[in-house]
């Protein structure tokens, strides 16, 4: 080989071997950037949901006078939407993993998507985990408010004059006489409530409310209980827990 012919070759091994390198170095960026996409979007979600969360405990919180179904239904939508966002984001990671993993050979593919599903599944199981202790302990705080009215209850209404049911009952006989009970389960017996049991959900439907109380000298529930028929007795009932506030045993004919 001539002198010329030498040096030509060499030079066309240099060139590849320089452009070897560029790809090399061009993979290895892609490859960097990839990750670091990723690794900030897993960020932003993790810091998103911390944040929704930490937003919802602080609203339950300052609400807790006011516990009521309107609070309940906001805060399973909330919990909803951000397990439907966290879902979303999740299915849009995956895909870009995916679409990036077929640019990478055939091992680095498998290898990152392994690694980033067992990611995700750990990051899901630990926020279903954390939405259920968050759901459990506003729960409990609801009850133990609910619990805390109805304890407030004044049962000295009694000793009020205007309330003075039976008196009233004397001389209007008629207007307590309210007609067959007709309970909500075929073949229901009666059973005697006392303060502090609970009444089923399907024993508070409308029909069996007392809409005026004044009209046989009861007085006014407060927000968040009802009067209600029970057979020939009147019950005063949390509508959100079904707890028995208060009771009056035969009070129709």
């Amino acid at each position: 080989m001539t002198p010329l012919a030498s040096a030509s070759a060499q030079s066309r091994d240099n060139r590849d071997s320089r452009a070897e390198q560029r790809q090399e170095r061009a993979q290895k960026a892609q490859r960097q950037d990839r990750r670091q996409v990723r690794q900030e979007a897993r960020t932003e979600n993790r810091q998103g949901r911390r944040q929704v969360r930490q937003e919802a405990r602080t609203e339950n919180r300052e609400e807790r006078r006011d516990v009521r179904r309107d609070a309940r239904v906001e805060n399973r939508q909330d919990r909803r939407e951000v397990r439907r966002d966290a879902r979303v984001e999740n299915r849009q990671d995956r895909r870009e993993v995916r679409r990036d993993a077929r640019i990478d050979n055939r091992q680095d593919r498998r290898r990152d998507v392994r690694q980033d599903r067992r990611e995700d599944r750990r990051e899901v199981r630990q926020d279903r985990r954390e939405d259920r202790r968050d759901f459990r302990q506003d729960r409990r705080e609801v009850r133990q408010d609910r619990r805390q009215w109805n304890r407030l209850w004044n049962r000295g209404w009694r000793n009020d004059n205007r309330y003075d049911w039976q008196r009233y009952r004397y001389t209007n006989r008629n207007l307590y006489r309210r007609g067959n009970y007709y309970a909500p389960y075929r073949n229901h017996s009666y059973n005697r409530f006392s303060i502090g049991l609970f009444l089923g959900s399907a024993f508070l439907a409308d029909r069996y409310w007392i809409n005026d109380p004044w009209q046989y000298r009861l007085p006014p529930a407060y927000q968040g209980t009802r009067w209600v028929r029970y057979y020939d007795d009147v019950l005063l009932v949390d509508v959100y827990t079904g707890e028995v506030v208060d009771v009056i045993h035969d009070f129709f004919w």
